[in-house]
């Protein structure tokens, strides 16, 4: 049974990949069945017989024309329908009795039937059924009540139900795959979506976390090297938070870098992400690297989400980093943190001293601490103030897309 079920198959493959050699097929078989029953007389003295008479030479070359237009079907359905119920009407009127050459009209009306829409069929079907039916009542020698006319309009009216019947299963099944693969193709956009946000996550707190430990291994390397021989003490001392920064900066980054480990690999560090909670020892850090540095919290203990408060933390990390790299050696900075109704303000400025204001050129500072802000819901405005110095101001929301934000992660 398997061979066999595998011989079907591959042969209805083949037939599928050559429809023009299935069509040649198709018009012997029917040319086959209209000479064999041109054979049959179905008005013999006992019922129908056969061999009691002999088809016509003109009925003949009706058949073969008939049959032969059956192999362009897929090419010219309206055409083929022409020419077979064309044939057809000619030998229902000239035939006497008349070859059954309307079988190929039958089948031409069939395949226009299953390859257009259902009001040409409906308009077709109803043509074809009216010709050759009236022609076969009008012309032949029997009465126009016989089975024979009769026939003719049941075996054309249920070629029009049957094509549009497998043109209405083909649109279906067509219509499900497309659905289908539309879902699919949906998915991987969607997938490739959360990738990329992902990744843009990822970058954004590795730029975060590089430019504020680097900037502050830059400074303290700095004040080492300046005071190395005169007060060594001074020295050690900033040399042990070049280290302390770089073990920070180690641990981050591969906290980080953990969330890109495939199952099966060393699992990574389990503390959990920074945030306001440990703001102090942030602005300790910088307190330490020579950036005096304020702070005015008037959040009332208020539990943000988790993405608004790494957002607020990070935003404040690459501040007051700016600051430090920016504002020059005396400069000072402000930060506050207030809740504000349903948002978080987030706001740190400087005085500016002797430095340039940094810029979105030549870094991506400030473009991805707005990119945090705009993927919350919230913004984020940067620029000089009056006076002197640079003013840096986050508006986080509370809820809604924040919470959503903190769910996606």
């Amino acid at each position: 049974m398997t061979s066999l079920a595998d011989r079907v198959s591959r042969t209805q493959h083949w037939l599928r990949a050559h429809p023009l050699a299935f069509d040649a097929a198709l018009a012997v078989a029917v040319l086959i069945c209209m000479v064999t029953g041109s054979f049959a007389d179905p008005h013999g003295p006992h019922g129908p017989t056969f061999g009691t008479r002999t088809p016509e030479v003109r009925s003949a070359v009706l058949m073969v024309v008939a049959a032969g237009a059956l192999v362009f079907r897929r090419r010219e359905p309206m055409a083929v329908l022409g020419v077979t119920g064309l044939v057809s009407v000619v030998e229902l009127v000239a035939g006497d009795p008349a070859a059954p050459v309307a079988m190929s009209a039958v089948i031409a009306l069939y395949t226009v039937a299953s390859t257009t829409d259902r009001p040409t069929t409906w308009r077709v079907g109803l043509l074809t059924m009216a010709v050759l039916t009236g022609a076969a009542m009008s012309f032949g020698s029997t009465p126009w009540y016989t089975q024979e006319n009769l026939g003719i309009f049941a075996w054309t009216g249920m070629a029009a139900a049957a094509g549009d019947a497998v043109r209405s299963r083909r649109a279906f099944v067509d219509a499900i795959r497309e659905r289908a693969e539309r879902a699919e193709r949906t998915r991987e956009e969607e997938a490739g979506r959360r990738v990329a946000e992902e990744r843009l996550r990822i970058a954004r707190d590795l730029h975060d976390v590089v430019a504020h430990h680097i900037a502050l291994v830059n400074v303290q390397a700095g004040v080492a090297a300046h005071v190395m021989d005169k007060r060594p003490d001074q020295a050690k001392e900033a040399l042990a938070h070049v280290r302390e920064a770089s073990r920070s900066a180690l641990d981050e980054l591969r906290a980080t870098v953990g969330l890109l480990r495939q199952s099966g690999d060393p699992e990574a560090p389990t503390e959990p992400a920074p945030g306001l909670a440990v703001l102090d020892q942030l602005v300790a850090t910088f307190r330490q690297a020579g950036l005096p540095v304020e702070v005015a919290r008037a959040d009332d203990g208020v539990t943000a989400p988790a993405a608004v408060d790494l957002a607020a933390y990070r935003i404040i990390q690459e501040s007051l980093t700016n600051v430090q790299k920016h504002a020059g050696p005396e400069a000072k900075a402000e930060v506050s943190v207030v809740r504000v109704g349903s948002t978080l303000e987030v706001t740190v400025i400087d005085n500016g001293a002797d430095g340039p204001a940094p810029s979105d050129g030549g870094g991506h500072g400030l473009i991805g601490m707005r990119e945090r802000a705009a993927a919350l819901g919230g913004t984020l405005t940067a620029g000089p103030r009056y006076g002197g110095g640079f003013r840096v101001q986050a508006i986080l929301p509370l809820h809604a897309r924040a919470a959503r934000a903190g769910e996606d992660r």
